[in-house]
């Protein structure tokens, strides 16, 4: 790989020439070479200079964020030649978005550290919209998310499981006192704690509004799964979530789902990726999300019902 990126965007990671230069075994004076003969070659100063700080300009933002790429890509390439001879091993980087991410993945990747000890996974955790990104722009290995998001050419998207959406309070709710059927200006009429604009769950509770034509007045978001379970069990509205995320309050008695004629909503998990190869380890870590008896269970009792 060309040096003079890897050394551009370590020193604007670390926003400093001298920790740059420590970080990748080289003298200040060949960080600082390797700077200047990029700037060369681009025709323009990348990056701002004081005895302070060393950071991005406009120009230095579009060759960072194409050099972050291409570091990645080089890095996948090498992955890729080196499976070819040995076994499954290296640096797996992993998207997720929430309820996935917080409820699910963990036991998968147990289950991928006890069978392949030497694949190294890096996990990231946010919405649908933002891993889905990552991915697009090779910072991922793959994302495993819930809901639609920003289609892109590149992408290659696959639905490996099915997801229960829930409506749910705390069971000093009046609604979960009722002994009547749910309406639904009962439902209009509640505090709705949701999810922000961009994640998969946020998608499925808009969805359910439109399938019972109506729309709460009083929506407070959060980022959290877990901010929302808390305003819940505090008393302060209803949610929408999926099971596994209130599974643990559900077995404690403190949140309850309503009984709403036509729910639970269902929605898909998908994988995403973004390359025609996969290393061994992305490949193996792909058949554990296919072959996970839990959500296949979920998956087959789902598709008997309908």
């Amino acid at each position: 790989m060309n040096q003079v990126l890897e050394v551009f965007v370590k020193v604007v990671e670390e926003q400093n020439f001298s920790k740059a230069a420590k970080q990748l075994h080289m003298t200040q004076p060949a960080v600082s070479q390797h700077i200047r003969s990029l700037e060369t070659e681009m025709g323009v100063q990348l990056l701002e200079r004081t005895n302070k700080y060393v950071r991005m300009n406009k120009a230095g933002e579009i060759v960072y964020h194409h050099a972050k790429e291409i570091t990645e890509l080089y890095e996948k390439m090498q992955h890729l030649v080196e499976d070819l001879s040995s076994q499954a091993a290296g640096k797996l980087s992993i998207g997720a978005s929430y309820t996935f991410g917080e409820y699910i993945l963990p036991g998968i990747i147990a289950k991928l550290k006890d069978s392949y000890p030497n694949i190294k996974a890096a996990v990231t955790i946010a919405n649908t919209a933002v891993i889905a990104e990552l991915v697009a722009n090779h910072q991922l290995d793959i994302g495993v998310v819930e809901g639609r998001f920003k289609e892109k050419s590149e992408l290659k998207t696959e639905i490996f499981a099915e997801d229960q959406m829930v409506i749910f309070a705390s069971l000093n709710n009046p609604l979960t006192q009722s002994k009547k059927a749910i309406t639904i200006d009962q439902l209009a009429a509640q505090p709705w704690i949701l999810r922000e604009d961009g994640s998969g769950t946020r998608e499925a509770a808009e969805n359910v509004f439109q399938q019972y034509n109506f729309h709460p007045e009083n929506i407070m978001e959060f980022s959290s799964n877990q901010s929302i379970k808390t305003m819940v069990e505090a008393g302060d509205g209803i949610s929408l979530l999926s099971e596994w995320a209130i599974q643990k309050e559900l077995h404690s008695g403190d949140l309850k789902v309503l009984d709403v004629k036509g729910m639970p909503h269902l929605r898909e998990f998908a994988i995403v990726t973004n390359s025609p190869f996969q290393t061994k380890a992305l490949a193996i870590f792909i058949d554990l999300l296919r072959s996970n008896r839990k959500l296949k269970k979920t998956h087959d009792v789902r598709k008997r019902k309908k």
